[in-house]
């Protein structure tokens, strides 16, 4: 009898994030993707012989916010170091890294892990280092290198192997990006690879009470959330089946790997057996000063942080009564949140009415333009004349939506939505007598509907919504549809009654 087999899998991160800084880490050159291959270089990124390397301030700045955010702890004292090897993208034949002292360390991120409940991934260290440049390989017969990359800035963080499924993989990646953007340190384009991931996964098989734990496999540069996570469930089927070929296939025994995945095939490709630390030679940079910090710093950039993502999204569930979807929608981007927060003022109708207007009309129009809402519409103050201008009445919901597009395609200033209103003729009719008026004339001119709301029960319900279209119809907009309705409400009542 055979015995039954469990496996775990097991997954670390190692995510590259290119920081949105104007210039290189150690050199003036500009960061510009697309630009014309070899023309952002100078002897410091090229390695030419006599030149100096110069810290980016802005880069290690971005750097210690990132791993803030992340709940790191943050070094007093970090290093530059060199990690030596031998490639035709790296033309120092060296990179500077940060080894043994990073500037982050035993942080974390908590995730939705299943059934709702948070899990947490931790993480190990988070160290600023230059990048390497492009090797492309489009032309027939030779590889082109192409150094504009070389010496932009990245943070690596790498976490602790608590992932055991790809699903968390994936969704730790993808808080991860929003995090990135929303504190404004990265664009984290994929197709612009400025977010690169490398899971290092490995199995664990228990088999009659014995455990057996298979190499790891490092899968190199993913671009994209769904390599993350079909890359990761590939190894894992791939590694069981290794081990039940060759049991000898295990950590220890059998090298670790490093991967490609090959999106056409769905599948990974061996590369070349994982190098260890050892084999990269590192040794501190003689050339860069250590940084030290003091927590006084620390503190204060710790207190400019903005909210997270995750916990922006929980109040507004909880302090509004948002749906996730539309919280989720809302908190995408930073601006179009904080303008949210601004122009509710934590009044919860006035939130439920700046959602709809917000994720409606308004985001189609930006999103028409590639924009966001607070790029084309910045103004708090505006936003909630508007919202309460709606909620009270003043104008209808058409109305209002017809006023804010308006304004979205004019202007991206403050906007006196009241004297818009005005001028063209839009403000609701409050006089109720008026709007009586205007529920006779309606009754008279639309019999059959007025039948129907009386005696016919297919028609009851439709009959008195098909009436009220007919007001506003008649009043040219400028009626309160509220208060038409328990005026239509009240004249049906009082017909039957009689």
């Amino acid at each position: 009898m055979v015995a039954s087999l469990t496996t775990k899998t097991i997954v670390g991160l190692e995510i590259h994030v290119q920081l949105a800084t104007r210039t290189k880490l150690f050199c003036g050159c500009a960061l510009e993707f697309g630009a014309t291959p070899n023309s952002r270089t100078c002897p410091v990124c090229l390695g030419l012989p006599g030149s100096l390397p110069v810290m980016n301030r802005a880069a290690f700045d971005a750097s210690v916010r990132f791993a803030l955010a992340m709940n790191c702890k943050i070094a007093t004292y970090t290093k530059w170091d060199r990690k030596s090897y031998y490639y035709p993208d790296l033309p120092k034949n060296y990179q500077i890294s940060q080894y043994d002292l990073p500037l982050g360390y035993e942080g974390y991120c908590d995730i939705d892990g299943d059934e709702g409940q948070s899990k947490r991934i931790r993480i190990r260290r988070a160290h600023l280092e230059e990048d390497a440049g492009k090797n492309l390989h489009d032309v027939p017969g030779c590889s082109l290198v192409d150094l504009n990359r070389t010496g932009t800035p990245l943070l690596e963080i790498v976490t602790e192997p608590d992932i055991d499924c790809a699903q968390d993989a994936f969704d730790f990646c993808t808080g991860l990006q929003k995090l990135a953007v929303y504190l404004g340190v990265s664009e984290a384009s994929m197709q612009k690879g400025q977010m690169r991931f490398e899971p290092n996964i490995n199995v664990e098989i228990t088999r009659g009470g014995e455990v057996f734990r298979t190499p790891i496999a490092e899968v190199k540069n993913l671009n994209s959330f769904r390599a993350v996570r079909d890359a990761i469930e590939y190894e894992s089927k791939r590694q069981v089946q290794d081990w039940l070929a060759d049991e000898d296939y295990v950590f220890g025994k059998a090298s670790n790997e490093n991967r490609g995945w090959n999106a056409d095939k769905q599948m990974t490709e061996y590369q070349r057996s994982k190098e260890a630390a050892h084999d990269y030679r590192y040794f501190p940079d003689p050339d860069l000063m250590p940084v030290t910090t003091t927590a006084d710093w620390v503190d204060s950039v710790r207190k400019e942080l903005p909210e997270s993502p995750t916990v922006r999204c929980d109040r507004l569930v909880s302090a509004f009564g948002l749906s996730q979807g539309d919280a989720d929608l809302i908190v995408a981007d930073r601006g179009d949140a904080e303008l949210f927060d601004a122009a509710v003022d934590g009044d919860k109708k006035l939130a439920k009415r700046m959602t709809s207007l917000m994720l409606g009309a308004a985001k189609k129009s930006a999103n028409d333009r590639e924009l966001t809402v607070s790029t084309v519409l910045p103004s708090a103050t505006s936003w909630q004349q508007l919202v309460r201008m709606v909620e009270d009445g003043v104008v209808n919901a058409s109305a209002g939506e017809r006023l804010l597009l308006e304004a979205m395609e004019n202007t991206a200033g403050e906007i006196d939505f009241e004297q818009m209103a005005k001028d063209r003729n839009l403000v609701q009719v409050q006089d109720v007598g008026q709007m009586s008026a205007w529920v006779e004339q309606v009754f008279t001119e639309n019999d059959g509907a007025v039948q129907d709301a009386l005696s016919n029960p297919k028609k009851a319900k439709a009959a008195p919504g098909f009436l009220t279209g007919k007001v506003m119809q008649v009043s040219g907009g400028k009626a309160d549809p509220k208060v038409v309705r328990q005026l239509i409400a009240a004249k049906i009542k009082e017909m039957q009654t009689e």
